[in-house]
């Protein structure tokens, strides 16, 4: 699994004043927590933030005095306008043995479906697992080059990667090819030539 690399600086929790002070010159405050360790506050620079991973998961080596703790991302809480970040939570997993997290989906190969004439519609997007640290992987990649007209893919039909286990209901589709929707000429248009034709009798 993808390990990015980030420097933090330590945080003092402080007035409201400085916290805003902070974010108008570019810095986002932090919190670390996790099993059995201790908590603590820091700022991530709002360029360092931007530049993380999207579309795959990911573990973030976060370096804080001197010391560097492997973290998964955990939260991150947005302001009024909803596509600005406030507070980002980051979760140590120095004593974590397994750990539940949404993975991306990346669909592979044509449907066979799709060269009949059918309409391939991916309904999830990522699949949630639970797995060792080091088992995390950055994308499940799902091969449905066998998926044909009218038939689906569902969560029982994925084989998990080693050492995870999938936790979605095994019955939810995942993705589905949908049959071609046939033409069919409209009864009011043939209404219509019928009407035609009888006014012109008359």
């Amino acid at each position: 699994m993808r390990r990015v690399k980030v420097k933090l600086l330590p945080r003092k929790p402080g007035r409201k004043s400085d916290l805003k002070r902070k974010r108008r010159e570019g810095w986002l405050p932090v919190e670390i927590y996790g099993k059995g360790v201790e908590n603590k506050h820091a700022w991530i620079n709002v360029k360092d933030f931007a530049s993380l991973p999207h579309g795959e998961a990911f573990l973030i080596e976060a370096e804080l005095d001197g010391e560097t703790r492997v973290c998964l991302l955990k939260d991150i809480q947005f302001g009024w306008l909803g596509n600005n970040p406030i507070h980002i939570d980051l979760y140590d997993l120095s004593n974590v043995e397994e750990i539940e997290v949404e993975v991306p989906i990346e669909f592979v190969g044509t449907p066979a479906g799709v060269e009949a004439g059918g309409t391939f519609e991916p309904v999830m997007h990522t699949l949630t697992i639970k797995a060792p640290p080091a088992k995390i992987p950055e994308k499940i990649v799902v091969d449905v080059s066998g998926l044909g007209l009218g038939e689906a893919l569902h969560v029982r039909d994925i084989t998990p990667p080693e050492g995870c286990m999938i936790l979605d209901n095994p019955e939810e589709t995942v993705a589905v090819v949908y049959e071609p929707e046939e033409e069919v000429i409209g009864e009011e248009e043939t209404g219509a030539e019928e009407t035609g034709e009888t006014e012109a009798t008359s």
